[in-house]
């Protein structure tokens, strides 16, 4: 054995019982609790124990699973002193038996303690702690010198062995973990690099359409403007200058989930910010800011998006408070106008156009909520979405 291995903890993976199966775990508990009952039994049934000495041995159970529950604990967390300090607390309790005349929960607590000595602190501080707690039930077994070998020989094997396959089924877990991880970041990447071919997809084909059709419409403004003035003239001016700013909101909104494809998205806040900047609006950030994924971010940004575009349709020139709150779980968006005209029919009660159903749609895929209707003043669209 090297220096190190006399040194080194169990991994925390071996020492918690998060990595045993339900199975396991059922069959460790049922034998631990078959012992408990086997101890009182063996211990109080025999009529040797006063009703007040049968008090007092009861109450000592707890007070030792309480200690034990504690040193399991204070080893996952590779605390060496408190651990000894346990571990000795409960020889000690295990003496007070023996010397009440409880001989068997003595034993028991002497043999545990040795064993769990052996499996959950490093060697340099567990073979000495197994030593005391051996010597101590060899000096009151009164099974003869060879039984009482065989039988410390065999706890020293039985907690060696538990602590190996402890550290077995811990690095199994780490291994697995670190497959699963390993898996996670490869569908990661081939999400990212189909994610980057779509953009590129996408900017070869509608970017490139869109930006010919700027550079045409403006051609049209400059040659529609050196004509003589006129209605008919005004009037398809009007048009052009309108198909012109269309068409640029459009790139703009390409270029944007081009980059919200790509993962180069702005940071929420600027985004917000530029969106309601020709607007009579207040913005409110609440919460702890954090990245947002994709998916997530792009809802945010559509459904700000859409429920502007409705006020500015709808209840042109309205003041529009914008709030943002990072949740815990999830990202809430909260748009509320101070009131205006609305459309009527089953869609306005509904509070939403066909823009903010598809944003409904966008949000529940996402497992996210969308409400859209009339508050105290003006119309309220609020989201939550799961991050």
């Amino acid at each position: 054995m090297t220096r190190t291995t006399w040194t080194s903890w169990p991994s925390r993976e071996a020492l918690s019982a998060e990595v045993r199966t339900r199975p396991r775990k059922v069959l460790t508990w049922s034998v631990r609790l078959a012992l408990l009952l086997a101890m009182l039994w063996g211990t109080f049934a025999d009529g040797r124990f006063g009703p007040w000495q049968i008090v007092v041995g009861l109450m000592g159970v707890p007070a030792c699973v309480v200690a034990v529950r504690a040193f399991f604990r204070t080893s996952l967390e590779h605390l060496l002193w408190p651990s000894l300090g346990l571990l000795a607390l409960l020889m000690a309790a295990a003496f007070g038996a023996q010397h009440a005349g409880a001989g068997l929960p003595a034993m028991i607590l002497w043999c545990g303690c040795a064993v769990a000595a052996l499996e959950r602190l490093p060697l340099m501080a567990g073979v000495p702690a197994t030593a005391v707690a051996l010597g101590a039930y060899a000096a009151v077994n009164t099974d003869g010198w060879l039984a009482t070998a065989m039988t410390t020989t065999g706890l020293c094997l039985t907690g060696y062995v538990i602590r190996l396959d402890a550290e077995a089924r811990g690095n199994a877990q780490r291994l697995l973990a670190q497959e699963r991880a390993a898996h996670a970041a490869e569908a990661r990447t081939a999400a990212l690099d189909e994610r980057a071919r779509i953009a590129r997809e996408i900017h070869d084909v509608l970017a490139h359409s869109l930006s010919a059709q700027l550079v045409h419409l403006e051609a049209a403004r400059i040659l529609i403007e050196r004509e003589p003035a006129g209605e008919f003239r005004d009037r398809v001016l009007e048009r052009v200058v309108a198909a012109r700013s269309m068409a640029r909101d459009g790139l703009a909104e390409t270029r944007q989930a081009l980059s919200a494809l790509r993962g180069e998205m702005s940071p929420m806040e600027d985004f917000l910010r530029q969106l309601v900047a020709s607007e009579p609006a207040k913005i409110s950030m609440m919460g702890e800011r954090r990245p947002l994924t994709a998916e997530v971010s792009q809802t945010v940004r559509r459904v700000a998006q859409e429920a502007l575009t409705n006020v500015r349709k709808h209840a042109p020139g309205a003041e529009v408070i914008v709030r943002l709150e990072y949740l815990p779980d999830e990202v809430a968006l909260e748009v509320r106008d101070s009131g205006g005209h609305r459309p009527e029919g089953e869609l306005a009660r509904s509070g939403s156009g066909y823009g903010l159903l598809g944003m409904r749609e966008r949000a529940e895929l996402l497992g996210g909520t969308l409400e859209a209707g009339s508050g105290e003043e003006g119309f309220v669209v609020s989201l939550r979405v799961p991050t």
